[in-house]
């Protein structure tokens, strides 16, 4: 029989596709000038041309769908062999290790603690700022492993053993003796259901044995990230208080240590990362640090995850607005270029000024913290309370940001197929991650109450801009009178002063005057709404537009 050839299918009108933007991909992440200044003035400029290579990686086709399968897939976690076996691992998308792969290559987990180079701290953050262009959920992972290694160091022997491995460039996931690997990772499990932020009521309990240095620990924690991570710190009550473990998942006798995951948590967004909550019953453990002395030991890691915080924060501002940027760029309507229509340039040149403060704080916070690590008492001053008041404000910043960015895009940024909508989920995430917006403004109390230092340092850079803005002098000169009457009720609006004047004093000192102009108008003149896109008319829309989007306004 013979078979009658198929006809071509007719073309109809209707589904003509006409004013819609091309996809983005592929593009240089790492296209960005405030990102690419602030890591020449931060001391990295010799990491310049691997940041490039970066961000053109991140910004491909196929990075950009790794990231989009990585939480298409997402992590499953496997109780039991099919023998009836306690295995407790997570099972990922090949998507994510390829995430993985790059990022830890790359030098985005523990490897600067390792690099000599002034500046490794700060090549790592600008990495983050692109290669987080992809997506943020395997961020995490890599965070902890960087933030692990300045804890371990309370435990010098411990540390001569993994700090190596913790800073290696090799990624090799999967479950075997820590010592046998060419490469680690590091998790933590601090929080419990009781306590959340307030770890000092946690009960799980360590109990010395006969070996010292090595005890079992007994307890539940409530918000575990990356249980499938070689090594956890964990905070447990040993016999002087509240104390500081080293967790590995397999023992040094390759039998599997009691680290038993009830379930994964069911997170509204960082679907890609598996957030758990693991049991622990008679659990082997490592003691890092001395005993009662748990929250002294890992602060040091949280100055590094909160450090991380901000730069996520910071670059879901930049992803998004390059997206919103893009299909304004792109699309048509009432007869004009969206990007051609004043009131969305307006908006875009509004997002963009917050943008670039958050950058260019990320990368001041991340010049301080390479610095202090290296002795600079000022600088660790300056990044003991920078740190916190960043934490607070950019990371509180992005939900709002993120929100206007989809709207740029109409109902096209609303469903899935464009991405914005994940971008959104992750937003809020890190506000509450390593501190919520009251405990960082509480931190800031703290250290203000209790470290003088801290407020000197925070005044001396916010010297280096006086006499260039007067609306910035006068916000300065509030903020010391506020400093003398604020209690906890007023500790946010106090908080939220510091960050602008810390951001506005940056920008005026290495920003075009477009940029300085507007955001010290806006944010500190009180010429401004309550929403994104309420600059006056003054603003050089044009200019600011022409320096934050890739291909120009």
């Amino acid at each position: 029989m013979v078979s009658t050839p198929a006809r071509p299918q007719p073309q109809y009108a209707t589904h003509d596709v006409t004013n819609q933007a091309p996809p983005l991909a592929p593009y240089d992440a790492s296209e960005d000038q405030a990102l690419l200044e602030g890591l020449r003035r931060e001391g990295a400029g010799w990491a310049e041309e691997g940041v490039r290579r970066l961000g053109l990686s991140a910004g491909s086709a196929q990075a950009q769908e790794w990231g989009e399968q990585a939480n298409r897939h997402e992590p499953e976690l496997l109780t039991h062999d099919r023998y009836g076996n306690r295995i407790d691992e997570v099972e990922f998308h090949p998507s994510w290790h390829h995430l993985m792969r790059v990022a830890v290559a790359e030098g985005l987990a523990g490897a600067p603690w390792a690099d000599a180079r002034p500046g490794a701290h700060v090549a790592r953050t600008a990495g983050g700022l692109v290669w987080g262009h992809t997506e943020a959920g395997h961020g995490c992972p890599t965070s902890m492993t960087y933030a692990a290694v300045p804890a371990l160091r309370a435990q010098p022997e411990l540390a001569k053993v993994y700090e190596p491995l913790l800073t290696s460039r090799e990624y090799e996931p999967g479950l075997r003796v820590p010592t046998e690997k060419r490469g680690l990772l590091a998790g933590m499990g601090m929080t419990e259901k009781q306590g959340g932020s307030d770890v000092r009521t946690n009960t799980t309990v360590a109990t010395p044995t006969a070996e010292p240095g090595v005890y079992t620990l007994r307890g539940h924690k409530w918000f575990t990230s990356a249980p499938m991570c070689d090594v956890f710190l964990v905070l447990a009550q040993a016999p002087e208080g509240l104390t500081c473990f080293l967790v590995p998942r397999i023992l040094p006798d390759g039998s599997r240590n009691t680290f038993r995951i009830q379930r994964l948590k069911d997170k509204l967004g960082n679907r890609s990362n598996a957030s758990s909550e693991p049991e622990f019953d008679g659990t082997v453990a490592w003691l890092v640090g001395p005993e009662g002395r748990g929250v002294k030991t890992i602060i040091e890691m949280v100055n590094c995850t909160r450090l991380d915080c901000v730069m996520s924060s910071a670059t879901l501002m930049r992803k998004t607005l390059v997206e919103a940027g893009h299909h304004a760029r792109h699309r048509s309507a009432f007869g004009a270029r969206l990007l051609e229509q004043p009131l969305m340039r307006n908006v875009l040149a509004d997002l963009a000024l917050e943008s670039e403060a958050a950058t260019t704080l990320t990368l001041r916070l991340a010049g301080a913290a390479d610095r202090a690590v290296r002795g600079d008492a000022g600088e660790q001053a300056f990044r003991r309370i920078a740190t916190a008041v960043g934490k607070y404000w950019v990371t509180k910043r992005g939900p709002a940001f993120t929100a206007e960015t989809l709207e740029c895009l109409g109902g096209n940024g609303y469903v899935e197929d464009s991405g914005m909508p994940r971008h959104y989920r992750e937003a809020p995430l890190l506000s509450i991650w390593e501190g919520s917006g009251n405990v960082n403004a509480l931190d800031v109390l703290r250290a203000l109450g209790r470290e003088p230092g801290t407020a000197q340092a925070l005044f001396a850079e916010l010297a280096l801009a006086q006499g260039a803005d007067a609306r910035l002098d006068a916000a300065v000169a509030g903020l010391k009178d506020r400093l003398a009457e604020t209690d906890q009720t007023g500790a946010r609006r106090l908080v939220e002063l510091m960050a602008l004047t810390l951001q506005a004093s940056l920008l005026v000192r290495h920003a075009p005057p477009a940029v300085a102009d507007a955001f010290c108008a806006s944010r500190l003149g009180g010429d401004w709404g309550h929403a994104f896109g309420t600059l006056s008319g003054a603003a050089d829309l044009g200019a600011i537009l022409e320096r934050a989007l890739p291909g120009g306004n």
